[in-house]
């Protein structure tokens, strides 16, 4: 895959921090940068950033031979609500299906708790009265005059995107098939998307839904990649430009312009594949990936090495962890959950008199308050550094002081003062409060799949996740923590990790009874042949690998459970996964009530040229000696006491410490408190034990 002296390049971008990896094939060395997010434009910050690694490779652009990205900018587009003007052309008589949705309370008795208004306004939803039966047998064709007169209205309102979805276009495309060339004929200039070609799948709200968030993010995403792309042309790099997919996988530049909404998880799932290649290579059953960044915390729990997907995921949740309280993205995505908490998010005082932090956050611009870039209220990297956690000569590599002065000010004025505490106890506080939001939603994200977060080993990572990793293990009763190297970079490092891989969905509803192996197999092996052709132009090397599913759930019930199967699968086989995992998910099974598919789902990798984990050489077994010391606050004893401050640079295989200690690294800082035991493992991670009582 390679030739002597290639480069890969990966590329984070969070919301306060975009962090670089780049890393030697021929040396196995691996350079790291952070550098602050610009979030007006981000391919300016990326390309801004790129040119620090001139100084450790002086001639990379030219040898780079990949360029790996992710980004948030799809979710905060959706969140914020700053995508393009959009339309929807859907069915006569259906124009009402964003608001109608499920029908679903967001919660039971809270009247006022409503989701979020429609991306598309009903001025905008425009009824085309065509209509193909359940069965894809046609009644009713397109008409030109119809979308000539759609496009006339549409040009009129200034609508930048179209997202096309009509009635049973998942059994019959053509109907949106010859709107969508009409469309490209009559306003060439408008962004079309077809649900036909996003979601071919049944559940009309959730396919309208995803098709309009892919209509929505569209002009934007496009724009933005052309930016980058040109930017990094300009500079000299040749490399094709591959994005994180939400499924966990590298997708080309086009695929990502195209169905931006695959996109809607990039960021977040970047970190979850080191996790799941750690669980891999050390056998872990249960991990708990962490990572903290300064904008949000993500976690997702890994069972068995395999990276949880699922279906269901939504964005802009109008009611924060409530599902149905945001827009369903109906496309398989990584499992996880994502918390308004990081090293950024504001702590305020609230009505009631207690501190309360995030979601908001002061992100890159201005930044907390002790960044010096005109930031004033204080944050939760504010209160770390306080707490001595944070050393403020060598923060991000050395290549930015923290005002500790500033960070004290701002505390003891907005926090400290008028609850009547000294600035390390409203420091403290403000550090605990988060770390009790994190640890809530955390429970809840893994009690719903069915885990005992006791059980789980919790790698942490991120710019603010090793700070806060050992302390929220606590609150969690986790017994052992996990810090790997480049903790801070650990996701950008997750790009160069992960496959390049697609996926697919198709309706086929068909009792079980009168199951067709045959049929079924000419479907999947269709979709693989779309996605070959798809994997084939990334032109990557390494070896194409299919996994194959399929959705089974009882007749006349609205959800399925997905059946993982042999591209050659058997109706017996599959009715003994699906009484399995339907019994391990409710608890229950009935034996006697008739199933059918309702999807089929096809996953194609292409393994095999990844970045793999490599073992450091031994050392012996010996107590590491810190570099210094400085105070820092202990929560076991509360208050502030010495603690041993370790070079990360200066830890080997082998080597083991006890707390209270801070590790100090060029991305990330570990904080241990007194009573942890630190040992160094054979991948140079941290290996932490927590004196916590855990229960099965």
């Amino acid at each position: 895959m390679s030739t002597k002296g290639d480069f890969r390049l990966g590329c984070d971008v969070g919301g306060t921090f975009t962090d670089f990896v780049l890393f030697d094939v021929v040396s196995g060395q691996i350079h790291i940068d952070k550098h602050l997010t610009t979030p007006a434009d981000p391919s300016v910050g990326i390309l801004t950033g790129l040119k620090g690694f001139s100084r450790v490779a002086e001639d990379h652009v030219a040898r780079t031979r990949l360029v790996a990205h992710a980004t948030t900018l799809v979710a905060n587009a959706v969140i914020e609500r700053k995508g393009a003007k959009t339309a929807l052309l859907t069915t006569r008589g259906f124009r009402d299906v964003l608001e109608l949705r499920r029908h679903v309370r967001v919660t039971t008795y809270e009247l006022w708790s409503d989701p979020p208004k429609p991306l598309v306004p009903r001025e905008l939803r425009l009824p085309i009265d065509e209509r193909t039966y359940s069965d894809g047998s046609i009644l009713r064709s397109v008409r030109r005059e119809e979308i000539q007169d759609a496009v006339q209205l549409m040009r009129a309102a200034g609508v930048e995107a179209i997202a096309v979805a009509f009635l049973h276009s998942y059994v019959n495309p053509e109907n949106e098939r010859e709107a969508g060339r009409l469309l490209a004929e009559l306003a060439p200039e408008i962004a079309v998307t077809l649900s036909s070609d996003v979601l071919p799948q049944i559940k009309e709200y959730e396919r309208t839904s995803t098709t309009v968030v892919n209509g929505y993010v569209k002009p934007l995403v496009r724009g933005y990649l052309k930016n980058l792309d040109d930017g990094l042309a300009a500079v000299g790099y040749t490399a094709p430009l591959r994005i994180m997919l939400s499924n966990g996988g590298l997708g080309s530049s086009e695929i990502a312009a195209e169905f931006p909404l695959r996109l809607i998880e990039s960021g977040p799932v970047a970190g979850a594949i080191v996790g799941r290649q750690i669980a891999q290579a050390l056998d872990i059953p249960e991990l708990l990936s962490f990572d903290m960044g300064g904008t949000t915390a993500k976690a997702c729990l890994i069972r068995d090495g395999a990276l949880p997907i699922t279906d269901e995921l939504e964005v802009a949740r109008s009611k924060r962890f409530t599902k149905s309280s945001g827009f369903p993205v109906a496309v398989p995505a990584v499992n996880m959950i994502e918390i308004g908490a990081g090293g950024g998010s504001v702590a305020t005082i609230n009505t009631m008199g207690l501190v309360q932090v995030g979601p908001e956050s002061a992100g890159a611009d201005p930044g907390p308050i002790c960044y010096g870039g005109g930031g004033v209220e204080p944050t939760v990297t504010d209160a770390d550094l306080l707490l001595g956690y944070l050393n403020p000569d060598y923060f991000a590599d050395g290549s930015m002081a923290l005002n500790t002065e500033g960070s004290r000010s701002g505390i003891t004025k907005t926090l400290a003062g008028p609850r009547g505490q000294t600035e390390i106890e409203a420091a403290w506080t403000v550090h605990d409060v988060v770390n009790e939001t994190m640890a809530g939603a955390v429970r809840m994200h893994v009690t719903e799949r069915g885990g005992n977060p006791q059980l789980a080993t919790l790698v942490a990572f991120g710019g603010a996740g090793p700070v806060h990793a050992y302390n929220l293990a606590s609150k969690l009763r986790i017994s052992r923590v996990m810090v790997p190297l480049r903790a801070g970079v650990l996701s950008a490092l997750g790009l160069l990790v992960a496959p390049p891989a697609y996926d697919m969905v198709r309706t086929h509803k068909v009792p079980l009874t009168g199951f067709d192996a045959t049929t079924i197999k000419a479907i999947m092996a269709e979709m693989a042949e779309s996605i070959t052709n798809l994997l084939d132009g990334l032109g990557a090397g390494g070896t194409l690998r299919f996994t194959h599913g399929i959705d089974v759930g009882y007749i006349g019930q609205s959800y399925q459970v997905t059946v993982p199967v042999d591209a050659a699968p058997d109706k017996g086989e599959i009715w003994r996964r699906f009484a399995d995992m339907y019994r391990e998910k409710y608890g229950y099974f009935y034996d006697d009530v008739p199933a059918e598919t309702v999807n089929l789902r096809v996953l194609g990798e292409l393994v095999g040229g990844e970045l793999e984990l490599l073992e450091l050489p031994s050392g012996e077994s010996a107590e590491a000696v810190p570099a210094g010391r400085r105070p820092a606050y202990s929560a076991r004893h509360r208050a502030m006491m010495d603690f041993a401050v370790h070079d990360r640079e200066a830890l080997r295989p082998g080597m083991h410490f006890n707390g209270p200690a801070v590790v100090e690294e060029a991305s990330a800082t570990t904080v241990i408190d007194d009573g942890g035991q630190v040992e160094v493992d054979r991948y140079g991670s941290l290996v932490i034990s927590l004196e916590v009582e855990v229960r099965s």
